[in-house]
């Protein structure tokens, strides 16, 4: 019988986590199958219980450790002495960053959360809606402080977040831009707009 191999720098339940994501990510968190994700990790689907409790805490425990990723940054670039623009800019880049090196984890994270069970589902979604209202509350203080056009702080931090989140579409075609390029001209767009 096959064991699960360890990753370079991921333990056996990491190498589960990250096949669970790819297959949450293209049959959806409903469709899969244990079976599948045994196939996948190149194991009998019985010994994925050697590791894990169920698929549910699979999907918690991917949606949270994206959730937990993108706090700890935010919480790190709050107490740093940058000023607004520059943090906001920290934020876009590890955003991008995220989007480009954990796509998997992240888009489930994104789309599959709905499918957490009580009181995971009601977690996820406070941490959610208070990294939103931190993010708006660094637009607010931009603006305050002159940084940033007298804008409304919300539709500012929605368009920001939308156009991150619209990377989808680049890794489903991956046009011919390196990944430095594409976050330097995300983050330019975003902070400065396009207009000369």
């Amino acid at each position: 019988m096959a064991k699960i191999k360890p990753g370079k720098n991921a333990s056996k339940k990491d190498v589960i986590a990250q096949k669970a994501a790819a297959l949450f990510k293209s049959k959806g968190f409903s469709s899969a199958s244990m079976r599948e994700l045994a196939e996948a990790v190149g194991v009998e689907a019985p010994s994925l219980y050697n590791h894990i409790g169920s698929k549910s805490e699979l999907l918690q425990g991917i949606c949270f450790k994206v959730a937990n990723a993108f706090t700890l940054y935010l919480d790190a670039t709050e107490n740093n002495t940058d000023n607004h623009a520059t943090r906001l800019e920290h934020i876009i880049r590890f955003h991008i960053r995220m989007m480009l090196d954990h796509f998997d984890e992240v888009y489930v994270a994104n789309h599959e959360w709905k499918h957490l069970k009580e009181p995971y589902l009601s977690n996820f979604l406070i941490q959610r809606r208070g990294y939103e209202k931190r993010i708006i509350s660094l637009m607010e203080g931009g603006i305050s402080a002159g940084k940033f056009k007298l804008t409304n702080p919300y539709v500012a931090v929605l368009t920001i977040l939308s156009a991150v989140r619209g990377l989808e579409f680049w890794q489903q075609h991956k046009k011919n831009i390196s990944s430095q390029v594409l976050e330097d001209d995300m983050v330019n767009h975003l902070l400065n707009g396009i207009i000369k």
